[in-house]
């Protein structure tokens, strides 16, 4: 009798095994090779050195030649000593035994040991990795470069599967604590692959909104051994050995890490602050179409606010603008901007302008500036329309969206000018260098392109229903 299968994503499981289902064994080669490299040797100089680096221990041997370095070394895999130069004093040199050669390496401190990007607390941890990267990179040369050939990543089936089996367990224990239940049951396959699980379970998610979003990786230590997620393979060295998303936790080589796509989830545990985040980033971690702030914060304005006279243009009081931010930050979309606590609408005005100048990226993009002042400086209105037109569709989703949004809502407000006295013109004037800045910090630039960035936010209030 043929077992039926079930496809999931690049990844073929037979139905009735899903239940044991495991994800693929980490590959241990390079860890095994990391294993077998050359553990360093000091060679000790016999004699006190004068004018010895207080940094440097008796492995330092003052100023000797090359060959005088290659004698002491005694053609000992792994044995090193520090000289200082003969040809350049003042200079300092590593001289490594390995491969049956000695490898000579200028040598650094600025508080730290380095001869290249990595900085070590000590000499001895510094030939250490250096041993360990010179033997794994030696005999593994080839391997490593088809390292991302295959990768784990593009296979995530065995991390949904993993997803669907929790969830089974657990509406099957439904007495048993949910933290009881992962750790009892699924504590080691889970954890190993946490973000690749939870990868899989929002892409899954139908109500997770897909904006793409690069990572944002950056070098990392990790502490006891780790295996990189997308390659599977050992992350080798003693610090530095990859890097890690900061936003969803995912952890890579860095020569992985170009390899991996754009499609970070954000993990709301991760992001600490709703002001000063990243526009993506944080709608992502929330899984919104929009920063929620910008949400809350409009509706409070449309339901009591949209009459009063000098909206946006009048400042609220510093101080409680940046009690509402913190507000944010603290409670995120709990946080309380109601008239009880804040009656002065031009607070939540004055917050949600403070979110936008706040942003890392501002709303229109430092890519797309050029182009939306170059498109305003057009002359004829049908081109120049079609022309900003043509980029908004160059903003990043999340911008698009938000942008969309803003600009509905301050169409609204010009429709109530008789009131609040505020035209798309004037609103132009408050919001053009709030939602747009230059790439490079140049007042010159700032002030030349003003004009530009008041007629952009006109002409997108005025023509909202054309250009979204």
């Amino acid at each position: 009798m043929r077992t039926s299968e079930s496809r999931i994503g690049p990844c073929t499981v037979r139905a009735q095994d899903a239940e044991e289902y495991q994800p693929p064994i980490w590959k241990s080669y390079l860890y095994q090779l990391q294993q077998e490299a050359p553990r360093p040797k000091r060679i000790i100089c016999p004699r006190e050195v004068e004018n010895r680096p207080k940094y440097y221990g008796r492995e330092f041997h003052g100023i000797i030649s090359r060959e005088q370095a290659d004698e002491l070394l005694g053609g000992v895999e792994g044995a090193y000593i520090l000289r200082e130069s003969q040809r350049q004093p003042g200079c300092y040199t590593l001289a490594l035994r390995f491969g049956n050669q000695t490898l000579n390496y200028r040598l650094f401190h600025d508080g730290k040991h380095f001869v290249g990007e990595k900085r070590f607390e000590s000499i001895h941890d510094l030939v250490t990795d250096g041993l360990i990267t010179l033997y794994i990179e030696t005999k593994a040369a080839e391997y490593i470069a088809k390292m991302t050939t295959n990768p784990i990543y593009e296979h995530i089936g065995y991390a949904t599967l993993l997803r669907e089996k929790v969830s089974r367990r657990l509406s099957r224990s439904k007495n048993e604590s949910r933290k009881a239940s992962v750790t009892n049951e699924e504590h080691t396959p889970v954890e190993k692959i946490s973000s690749l699980v939870r990868r899989a379970a929002l892409t899954h998610n139908d109500n997770h909104f897909n904006y793409e979003k690069t990572h944002n990786f950056k070098v990392h230590t990790f502490r006891g051994p780790h295996w990189c997620e997308y390659c599977a393979n050992f992350m080798w060295g003693l610090i530095a050995q990859g890097v890690r998303c900061s936003d969803c936790g995912l952890n890579v080589h860095k020569q992985c890490s170009k390899h991996v796509p754009n499609d970070c989830q954000p993990d709301l545990k991760r992001i600490k602050k709703v002001y000063c985040c990243d526009l993506t980033t944080l709608v992502k971690a929330h899984n919104t179409q929009r920063p929620m702030v910008v949400d809350i914060c409009i509706r409070e304005i449309e339901a009591r606010g949209l009459k009063s006279e000098g909206i946006y243009r009048v400042s609220g009081f510093t101080e409680h603008i940046e009690d509402v931010k913190m507000a944010f930050d603290r409670d995120g979309e709990k946080a309380d901007i109601s008239a009880n606590i804040y009656p002065d609408i031009n607070i939540i005005t004055g917050a949600l302008k403070l979110y936008f100048r706040d942003l890392p990226i501002p709303v229109i993009t430092y890519d797309t500036y050029s182009k939306f002042i170059e498109a305003a400086k057009i002359s004829n209105a049908d081109e120049r329309l079609e022309a900003v037109h043509e980029v908004l569709m160059l903003l990043p989703p999340a911008h698009y969206e938000t942008l969309r949004y803003l600009m509905i809502h301050l169409k609204k407000v010009t429709m109530n000018e008789k009131d609040n006295l505020m035209n798309a013109e004037n609103l132009g004037i408050v919001f053009g260098p709030t939602l747009m800045r230059p790439p490079e910090d140049s007042t010159l630039t700032t002030l030349h392109d003003m004009r530009y960035q008041k007629l952009i936010v006109q002409i997108l209030i005025e023509n909202e229903d054309v250009l979204f």
